[in-house]
């Protein structure tokens, strides 16, 4: 029996209604911005607020779930009777990862007749919502707990991550680019198209001037790496770009004639550190 539930956590940038559908459960990052001590979880404010009050100098700063909150969201799972298969956001970028292992090493000790399995995606935003979405695919074609964790490591080093953003200056913010770049970048127009590798981490692959190209730059990786050009899953996230993300479904689905499953948005959690602007394309490739 698949008597086991997938869980995640919101920097997969999944609306709770579409995880709901999903079956997945999940918990929450938290967020907070530097002129107030008030603490939100992802979807405590719109992103629509929240990029807004980014545009008008605010300052955000995010929280990983500690391994007290892990463990509180999954012993009631394991009370039920259920196994329980976490899909975490990248070590690459977060403690989250570290936190909910500590939590099932925890419980496995305290409930030794249940199954606790955690797998670090090495993903972000619909990145790692993608590896959700593809594991409860497996999970319903009846595959075990321990199948399912074997299949979303198996496929790791496919989950291609391309991303490109509006404004270094958020960039800059987390040291991903040096001040001077930045500066320069936004004074020129260079757009950077970035993607997550092989550990997680971000990594700044290339430039291009203006946000026209950089859409297209998206769009030539898919062409360059996808395994299934014209019938494979594809997820983007945007950050107050909604525009940008059709602009770069369509020169998909002109080039290769596949659909692009899901638009979501990205969320508080990872838009603190990319900005509002930021525009992901997620699929299976060659590699990452």
């Amino acid at each position: 029996m698949n008597n086991y539930v997938i869980y995640t956590d919101s920097a997969s940038d999944i609306k709770p209604e579409v995880l709901k559908e999903w079956g997945v459960l999940y918990s929450e990052l938290t967020f907070h911005f530097d002129d107030s001590e008030t603490e939100y979880s992802n979807n405590d404010m719109s992103t629509a607020d929240f990029y807004q009050k980014m545009k008008d100098g605010g300052v955000a700063k995010t929280s990983a779930v500690n391994a007290d909150a892990f463990a509180k969201a999954f012993e009631p799972i394991l009370q039920q009777g259920n196994d329980l298969l976490y899909l975490s956001f990248s070590s690459g970028l977060s403690t989250t990862f570290n936190s909910g292992r500590i939590a099932a090493e925890e419980l496995s000790a305290k409930y030794p007749e249940r199954k606790i399995l955690v797998v670090d995606t090495l993903a972000a935003s619909a990145g790692q919502g993608l590896l959700v979405y593809l594991t409860v695919e497996k999970k319903k074609s009846g595959a075990t707990i321990e199948e399912a964790a074997e299949y979303a490591k198996g496929i790791l080093p496919n989950l291609c991550h391309w991303f490109t953003v509006d404004d270094l200056v958020y960039l800059k913010r987390g040291g991903r680019v040096s001040p001077t770049v930045a500066f320069v970048g936004n004074l020129l127009g260079i757009k950077p198209v970035l993607h997550v590798d092989d550990e997680g981490h971000l990594i700044n692959i290339s430039k291009v001037r203006g946000r026209k190209n950089a859409i297209a730059a998206l769009a030539d990786k898919y062409t360059e790496l996808a395994l299934e050009p014209s019938t494979g899953t594809i997820f983007i996230s945007q950050a107050a770009c909604q525009a940008d993300a059709e602009e770069l479904a369509k020169l998909i689905k002109a080039k290769h004639g596949a659909d692009v499953q899901i638009i979501t948005d990205v969320g508080p959690v990872i838009g603190a550190h990319a900005g509002p602007g930021t525009l992901a394309l997620f699929f299976l490739g060659k590699e990452r």
